[in-house]
């Protein structure tokens, strides 16, 4: 047979008893913890709270945590260590050059008002102005060029290295002939054009009638 349970109707003091004994705190404990913070003068704080303290006092004046070292690092706008991109340039590789009128230009140079040798210097500026090399090859042009030397105009120009090594691969693979033999049937033509374009504007200044004098 099951042993019944009985059942208390009655407020039981010694049951009672034994609960408040559970919950009873540690007598002294309160009166520790007051003591030592009227000897130390400061009031009683949370441990954690204590080792948050602790920690931001070891951290030295000036000292900046790692994440904001890593976002300053980060914004080049801020950062005065970080790269500044330029522009890449392709690589050039210079060619002597030295051009000339054409035997069909020499009386109007002659007659111009101005040194032929200057009209020359002047149509070579105009021509390579913004003139890229292309890598397809243009043979020389079979015009006949003035046999005056001394309107003969020399310089260095710079052409894109890409392009004269595919120039190099496909016409002079054993690089024997000169760079110039192999841009100057692209250029000569420019210079030329940009030659008889000179003499014309010269021509129609020197027609046009002058304007007088301003008082």
């Amino acid at each position: 047979m099951r042993k019944k349970i009985p059942t208390i109707t009655r407020p039981d003091p010694a049951y009672a008893a034994t609960l408040q004994q559970g919950d009873r705190e540690v007598p002294g404990k309160e009166d520790e913890t007051q003591v030592t913070a009227t000897k130390t003068g400061t009031p009683a704080v949370d441990a954690d709270v204590d080792a948050d303290r602790h920690e931001s006092e070891c951290v030295p004046e000036g000292a900046v945590a790692p994440h904001q070292v890593t976002a300053e690092s980060s914004d080049p706008h801020t950062n005065l260590n970080a790269p500044v991109s330029t522009a890449t340039k392709s690589p050039t590789r210079k060619i002597d050059i030295r051009v000339n009128a054409l035997e069909r230009q020499e009386a109007a140079l002659q007659t111009c008002g101005v040194e032929p040798a200057h009209v020359v210097r002047a149509a070579l500026r105009r021509a390579v102005k913004g003139w890229q090399l292309s890598p397809v090859f243009a043979p020389v042009a079979e015009e006949q060029r003035t046999r005056n030397t001394q309107w003969q105009a020399r310089t260095s120009l710079a052409v894109n290295a890409a392009s004269l090594s595919v120039l190099l691969r496909d016409h002079d693979p054993l690089d024997v002939l000169s760079k110039w033999a192999l841009i100057r049937g692209q250029v000569e033509p420019l210079i030329w054009s940009e030659i008889d374009a000179i003499l014309e504007e010269i021509a129609i200044r020197a027609a046009s009638p002058h304007e007088p004098n301003a008082p």
